[in-house]
């Protein structure tokens, strides 16, 4: 990565973390089900129409839709935005923003897991996805080397095969990449820890930790607005 970008490292990780947390309230009080990472929402589903109990083929499909949505939405948007000559990446996290922000005000009232799944449920999964979405393809614009901000697995394996333990040379090494690398597997599991930690034994109900997750992005966003365009992923 070119020095002038190293300033997205920091939004990087800090949107790693807030996945974390998406997922931990989208697991253990919309689902199961997965609303950011797809991977994992596409083996559940898989797994609920083999007939293992305790999981919910509308849910997941909730999130898929929710997810395809906004993508497409999001890639035609963000587009938009930049050929305007506007900063597309803060424009997209504050959309993001906003759409959990509604999602956690159609979940008011959802408490922590356990609890039948409603047509609410659903569609604040799909609300959350769609959100995730507009997050996936704002990641993937921003070319962010080692950090999707939504799966850890390839950082993981590129953490280790560009170890001392493997020292695998087609893996790129030194000592930037493996630490862009480590604070991509640490935050996500610092989000997904936190975020389990504020539903568990009804610390805040899931609604509010959406919110929470909600004025981070916003934090987030205004925070990149005055990052100048040479240290961020925006091309003039």
């Amino acid at each position: 990565m070119k020095p002038g970008r190293e300033p997205c490292l920091t939004w990087a990780t800090a949107l790693t973390m807030t996945t974390g947390m998406v997922e931990a309230v989208s697991f253990l009080a919309l689902g199961p089900v997965f609303t950011a990472v797809q991977t994992g929402n596409m083996l559940l589903m898989s797994f609920a129409l083999a007939g293992v109990g305790g999981l919910s083929v509308s849910a997941c499909a909730a999130s898929l839709v929710g997810f395809t949505v906004g993508a497409v939405l999001s890639a035609r948007f963000e587009s938009y935005v930049q050929v305007s000559g506007h900063r597309w990446f803060t424009h997209a996290l504050f959309v993001e923003a906003v759409l959990l922000a509604v999602a956690a005000l159609v979940a008011w009232g959802i408490e922590r897991g356990g609890e039948p799944l409603s047509g609410r449920h659903y569609l604040v999964s799909a609300l959350v996805a769609l959100a995730m979405g507009v997050r996936n393809v704002t990641t993937l614009r921003a070319k962010v080397p080692g950090m999707p901000t939504t799966v850890t697995t390839r950082a993981l394996a590129a953490l280790i095969g560009g170890s001392p333990l493997a020292l695998d040379a087609r893996i790129a090494p030194g000592t930037r990449n493996e630490v862009r690398r480590a604070g991509s597997v640490t935050a996500m599991f610092a989000g997904g820890l936190l975020g389990a930690w504020m539903i568990h034994d009804d610390r805040l109900a899931p609604p509010v930790v959406v919110l929470v997750i909600a004025a981070y992005v916003l934090a987030i966003a205004l925070s990149f607005s005055f990052v100048p365009r040479e240290g961020s992923p925006e091309p003039r």
